[in-house]
C-alpha cells in the first residue's frame, strides 16, 4: 500500500458526507463533517463549508490504517482509519506556551488569509492547535497573553476566547482542519458538522493515540477519518445494524488492518463456522487479539447469527449479550 493509494482512499472519503474525520488527541480535538445536502467547494484534496473546512497535503509518505476498537456500550465496537507519517516527519519540537505566528497565509478561504494565527501552546508535537481572528480586542488580549500558558490560573484568555468564538485551526505535517463555528459553551450542546473539544481534565498532549489500537512502530497518526458505522449513528447512538457500511468498513479492514486483530478475528469467526467450542488452546492469547474476537462476535451478531458456538464464545469473552437495536 503506497502513498497515491492512501491518498485516493482519503480523496474518495472528503466527497462522501457520512465519513468525518479528526485532528487532536485526548482532550483536545478539531473535528470536520458536513451533511449530505450542505453547500460545499471540493478541489482536490480541500473541501470548504460555511461552518468549516478540511485540507490533505501530498506528502511524499503517508500510511492508513484501517482500525476497531471495543466500545464500553454492550454490543458495540468503535471504527476508523487513521493516515500516519513516520515519526521524524510528522513530529516537530512543541509549543507550550501562546505564540502569535502571523498571518495565515495558508488559510483555506482567501478571505481569511490576512487574519492573525496564534498557536494555543498545548504541547502537542503532532499538531497545533491553534485560533485565527480580526477582532482587535481578542488580538490585544491573545497578544498580551503570549508566553504564557493557556491553562494556568486566572484563565482570563481562554475566557476572552471562549466568549469571542473566533475560528479554531488545527494543524499537522498532513493539512489541517479549520472550525468556523462558534465555540459551544460548558453547558451548551456540541454543534454537529465542524467543531472543537479542549476539555482540560482529559488534556494528554504527549498521547498520539489510544494504547490498544497497533499503530506501526516509527509512525505517528496525524489525521483520523469515521467513515459511516454500521450500527451507530453519527452521535454514537445505537442505531439498525446496517450491512452495506460493515461490508464497506471490513473491506477498508481487509486492505489497511492491523493483521493480527484480522487472524484473531478470522480464527473465532472460523471456529464459530464449524461449531468448534472455545478451548483453552482456541481462546486468544493476548489482550490484542482477545479485543479482536470480542469484535467479530459483536458483529457476528448483529448481523443475525445465531448458534449454540456463538452462545459459548459469547459466554467464554463477553460479560454479557446485548440485544441487537431494532
Amino acid at each position: 500500500m503506497g502513498v497515491a493509494d492512501a491518498l485516493d482512499l482519503a480523496a474518495t472519503h472528503l466527497r462522501d458526507p457520512s465519513s468525518s474525520w479528526s485532528v487532536g488527541t485526548f482532550g483536545v480535538l478539531a473535528e470536520f463533517g458536513r451533511e449530505p445536502d450542505e453547500a460545499c467547494e471540493i478541489d482536490d484534496l480541500t473541501v470548504v463549508t460555511g461552518r468549516g473546512a478540511i485540507s490533505i497535503a501530498r506528502a511524499a509518505e503517508v500510511r492508513a490504517l484501517a482500525y476497531e476498537a471495543l466500545s464500553a456500550a454492550p454490543g458495540q465496537w468503535h471504527h476508523g482509519v487513521y493516515f500516519c507519517l513516520r515519526r521524524a516527519v510528522a513530529e516537530a519540537a512543541p509549543r507550550r506556551a501562546i505564540t502569535e505566528l502571523g498571518p495565515d497565509r495558508a488559510a483555506l478561504r482567501a478571505a481569511d488569509r490576512d487574519a492573525i494565527l496564534f498557536d494555543l501552546g498545548l504541547g502537542a508535537a503532532s499538531f497545533s492547535f491553534c485560533v485565527r481572528t480580526t477582532d482587535s480586542a481578542l488580538l490585544g488580549q491573545l497578544r498580551r497573553a503570549a508566553g504564557t500558558r493557556l491553562l494556568d490560573p486566572p484563565r482570563g484568555v481562554a475566557r476572552a476566547i471562549v466568549e469571542a468564538g473566533p475560528h479554531r485551526v488545527a494543524v499537522t505535517r498532513l493539512g489541517r482542519i479549520e472550525v468556523y463555528q462558534p465555540i459551544a459553551r460548558a453547558d451548551g450542546r456540541t454543534p454537529s458538522g465542524p467543531h472543537t473539544h479542549l476539555i482540560p481534565s482529559l488534556l494528554r498532549p504527549a498521547l498520539t493515540h489510544a494504547a490498544n489500537i497497533a499503530v506501526p512502530s516509527g509512525w505517528v497518526p496525524v489525521l483520523a477519518m469515521y467513515p459511516a458505522h454500521p450500527a451507530k449513528d453519527e452521535t454514537g447512538n445505537p442505531k439498525p445494524f446496517e450491512r452495506h457500511a460493515h461490508a464497506a468498513f471490513q473491506a477498508l479492514v481487509a486492505r489497511y488492518g492491523d493483521p493480527a486483530a484480522r487472524a484473531a478475528k478470522a480464527a473465532v469467526l472460523a471456529a464459530i463456522e464449524r461449531g468448534l467450542p472455545p478451548t483453552g488452546r482456541r481462546l486468544p492469547a493476548s489482550r490484542g487479539a482477545r479485543a479482536a474476537a470480542r469484535i467479530a462476535l459483536r458483529q457476528l451478531r448483529l448481523e443475525g447469527a445465531d448458534s449454540a458456538a456463538l452462545e459459548d464464545w459469547e459466554r467464554a469473552l463477553e460479560r454479557a449479550r446485548a440485544a441487537p437495536p431494532r
